[in-house]
C-alpha cells in the first residue's frame, strides 16, 4: 500500500535485518537522490551507512556538493532526526559515507588479493590490461562491483561489531539491473573454479539472502512504470530479493475530483462567471467590460484543466499498475525548485515517515 508525501504517521520500518539497499531505475526518475536520500534516512538513529556508486558518474559528490570522490569511503554527511523533521533522539547523529567505486582500482586490488600480484599488478595497469580484461569480460568487472559492496556490507571491525549499519548501492538502471546483480551466471562461461569463481558464489550468497533488498524507483508515467514492472518479473524469475517501489517526483493535486470529474463537460460560461465574481474583470460591473476582461483567459485555463484531468486519470492507471506488484510503495513529492541538501533531507524524512527506513 502506497503512502503519500506530508503523512505525519510514523511506520515501522519495512526492512528490518536489511543490511544492503540496491536502488535501480529508469533513467530521469532520481534513482541517484533517492539512493542517496535512503542513506540519510538509515542513519538517522545514529547508524553508520555507506552508499556507493557504481556508473563512476559522480552524482553522489554532485548531490552533496562535494570533491569528486577517490576510491576509498569518505564521510559526507552527518544526521539527526531533527534535520529529517523527527522527533529528537538520545543517541548522537548519525554518518553517511560514500565510496565511488573505481574498476580499474577494484580489479588491481582483487589481483593483489588472490594473485598476490603486487607491482605486477601496476604494470598490467600500465598497459592497458585492466580496460582490456573488463571489456572483454563485463561480468568480471560486475563481480569487482557487486563484490565491493557485498564485503562492506558484511565486514567486521576490531571489536566484532558490524564496520556499517547499512550498505546503500546507487546501482545500474533497472534495464540490465538483474543481469548486473547475477554475477553467477555471467562468469559462468569464464571460470568454473578459481577465485573469480569463488568470489562469485560469495557475492551470490550475499546477494540472495533476507540481508539484501533491491528497490526500484519510478515516475507515475507509462514507460517508467512498464520498465519496472519487467525489471521486477526478471529480479522475481531470478529469484533475487525484491524490495519497495519508490515513486519519485509527485505533483500534488490542483483540483479536487469533483472538479477533474467536471472538466470533461461544457462548462465555459459558468467558468467565465465564476472569473467575474473573483474580479478579473477590473473595478467594473458591466458585463461585456468584465466579459472582455475574462474571455482571453477562457480557453487558456481549459486547456490547463483538461491537460490536468488527463495527466491525473494517467497516475491512476500508473498507480493501479504499481499495486499489482503488492510491494511496499513509496512516494516522494516533486521538488520544485530542485533537489538542493535541503530537498536531500526532506526526501529522506519522507522516507522515514513511509516505513522505507
Amino acid at each position: 500500500m502506497a503512502r503519500t508525501p506530508g503523512q505525519a504517521a510514523r511506520r515501522d520500518p519495512d526492512w528490518e535485518g536489511v543490511r544492503l539497499h540496491v536502488v535501480s531505475g529508469k533513467g530521469g526518475t532520481g534513482k541517484t537522490t533517492l539512493a542517496a536520500a535512503l542513506a540519510l534516512a538509515l542513519a538517522a538513529d545514529g547508524g553508520r551507512v555507506l552508499l556507493i556508486e557504481v556508473e563512476g558518474r559522480q552524482g553522489i559528490a554532485e548531490l552533496f556538493g562535494i570533491a569528486a570522490l577517490p576510491y576509498e569511503e569518505r564521510r559526507i554527511a552527518s544526521v539527526a532526526r531533527p534535520q529529517l523533521g523527527l522527533p529528537a533522539g538520545e543517541g548522537a547523529p548519525g554518518e553517511v559515507f560514500a565510496l565511488a567505486i573505481d574498476t580499474e582500482q577494484a580489479l588491481l586490488e582483487y589481483l593483489e588479493m588472490f594473485y598476490k600480484l603486487g607491482r605486477a599488478g601496476k604494470a598490467l595497469q600500465k598497459i592497458g590490461f585492466v580496460d582490456f580484461a573488463t571489456t572483454i569480460a563485463p561480468g568480471v568487472r560486475d563481480v569487482l562491483l557487486t563484490g565491493k559492496a557485498c564485503e562492506a556490507a558484511r565486514r567486521k571491525g576490531p571489536d566484532g561489531r558490524r564496520r556499517y549499519d547499512a550498505v546503500v548501492m546507487d546501482a545500474p538502471p533497472t534495464g540490465r539491473i538483474t543481469r548486473f546483480l547475477n554475477v553467477n551466471s555471467e562468469v559462468a562461461g569464464l571460470a568454473r573454479i578459481g577465485p573469480i569463481h569463488t568470489q562469485a558464489q560469495a557475492v551470490m550468497r550475499v546477494l540472495k539472502s533476507p540481508e539484501t533488498a533491491v528497490h526500484l524507483v519510478t515516475l507515475l508515467e507509462e514507460m517508467p512504470v512498464q520498465e519496472t514492472v519487467d525489471g521486477i518479473a526478471e529480479l522475481r524469475e531470478a529469484k533475487l530479493p525484491v524490495g519497495g517501489v519508490m515513486v519519485n517526483m509527485v505533483r500534488p493535486p490542483v483540483l479536487d475530483a469533483a472538479a477533474v470529474a467536471a472538466v470533461g463537460g461544457n462548462h465555459r460560461e459558468e467558468v467565465a462567471l465564476a472569473l467575474g465574481e473573483a474580479g478579473l474583470g477590473g473595478r467594473s460591473r458591466k458585463p461585456e467590460t468584465v466579459r472582455a476582461a475574462v474571455d482571453p483567459l477562457l480557453d487558456p485555463l481549459l486547456e490547463q484543466a483538461r491537460e490536468h484531468a488527463e495527466r491525473v486519470e494517467l497516475e491512476r492507471e500508473q498507480r493501479a499498475d504499481l499495486q499489482q506488484l503488492r510491494l511496499p510503495t513509496y512516494e516522494l513529492p516533486l521538488l520544485g525548485e530542485g533537489v538542493d541538501l535541503g530537498g536531500l533531507y526532506r526526501l529522506a524524512g519522507e522516507l522515514r515517515r513511509q516505513g522505507a527506513a
